[in-house]
């Protein structure tokens, strides 16, 4: 239970998927304009990835694997992902339609989100077994969406704010999203065994 403990804090913290590996910036970026739709979005990747990360598992363990096909692992997680967020998409649009506007076109998105691969893939690479690669996603799902409230939190602070010419609008939130991601770097010093 430490061990998958100390992967979910690696995570959500140390690995941040959008702060220190750079991975799904297009959802970061694009739907961090108001806090709302930016936890709508966190909540959708935090199903999608938690998912994929078992599904894809399953499917690496108990279809590729004992056939010799794992050189086609990167198509068959893009098929299980891609069924997935066809899921999620007909359930918002059914369930919660007003999220399912506000998300646009980023929530067909999710299929493309590097994010949601890469956990896929990690969990492969690292050699993680069932649970560990459910925990893994989950907790890379959550570190993304830590990273986009507290970016679409800044953001609608920077509304508020008049910054020079030059840096109004995108710049000053790559600045921001820059610096957050600095602030991000002081857990990579941290050594868990």
């Amino acid at each position: 239970m430490k061990e998958i403990f100390l992967l979910m804090f690696s995570a959500i913290f140390i690995e941040n998927f959008i702060f220190a590996r750079f991975y799904g910036c297009c959802p970061f970026l694009g739907v961090s304009e108001k806090p709302d739709t930016a936890l709508g979005m966190g909540m959708a990747v935090t199903f999608v990835m938690t998912v994929s990360s078992a599904a894809t598992w399953t499917v690496y363990e108990y279809l590729l694997l004992p056939f010799g096909l794992q050189y086609l692992k990167t198509i068959a997680f893009i098929l299980v992902i891609a069924g997935l967020v066809q899921f999620i998409e007909m359930f918002l649009k059914k369930f919660v339609p007003a999220l399912y506007s506000s998300l646009g076109i980023f929530l067909p998105l999710i299929t493309t989100n590097c994010a949601v691969l890469g956990a896929a893939l990690t969990n492969i690479q690292n050699g993680y077994n069932f649970a560990e690669s459910v925990a893994f996603g989950f907790s890379a799902a959550l570190g993304f969406t830590m990273a986009i409230v507290i970016f679409a939190g800044v953001r609608a602070r920077l509304r508020l704010a008049s910054p020079p010419k030059p840096f109004k609008g995108m710049p000053i939130a790559l600045l921001t999203a820059g610096l957050i991601a600095m602030a991000f770097m002081g857990f990579s010093g941290m050594r868990i065994a």
